[in-house]
């Protein structure tokens, strides 16, 4: 048995109106889609789907913390993931995903895979630079930090500093007009 099955959610049986679906997201999760940039994921997953007789109306919510590391120190931290995604199954002659909101499945089909709209929705939830907290607060003393606050260019301090006497030859040609 597949994985995802755990995900299939077969709706022909349901009867109109509206129904909920728990899911609990861990680190195995992403290995059905070989993803490993997570150290370890606590996400819940709140899916309702409200069946009408024409079209299937699915609310995706996450909400929990995948823990990453830092694109600047390569600390781990938790980081928070808080999204909803809202998704229209419509029934039609042939499948077609090429709309990101409205999904056509064909007539005869009784089940939908949610694990790809979740998938998408926690990753897409992580922003693209990860900063570590304490690191935006000046709170997180790392080895990484030191070295490269010790390697980042100092500021020119006019009174101490001797300018190379080419430059005021250069910035007169600018005042020079």
């Amino acid at each position: 048995m597949k994985p995802e099955k755990d995900y299939t959610i077969q709706f022909i049986g349901l009867k109109e109106g509206t129904h909920s679906f728990d899911y609990e997201i861990g680190n195995t999760f992403f290995t059905i889609f070989e993803f490993d940039e997570f150290n370890d994921a606590n996400v819940k997953v709140e899916v309702e789907l409200t069946k009408k007789t024409t079209l299937l109306e699915l609310k995706f919510k996450a909400s929990g913390t995948v823990n990453v590391n830092c694109d600047l120190t390569n600390e781990p931290y938790d980081q928070i993931i808080d999204s909803d995604f809202d998704l229209i199954v419509k029934f039609g002659e042939a499948f077609n995903d090429d709309n990101e909101e409205i999904l056509i499945i064909p007539h005869g089909e009784y089940e939908i895979n949610v694990a790809q709209y979740i998938y998408e929705l926690i990753v897409l939830s992580v922003p693209s630079k990860r900063i570590h907290p304490g690191v935006e607060d000046g709170t997180l003393k790392s080895e990484i930090l030191q070295k490269l606050e010790e390697l980042s260019p100092k500021e020119l301090n006019d009174e101490n500093e001797e300018i190379d006497p080419r430059w005021n030859t250069l910035k007169k040609l600018l005042t020079d007009k």
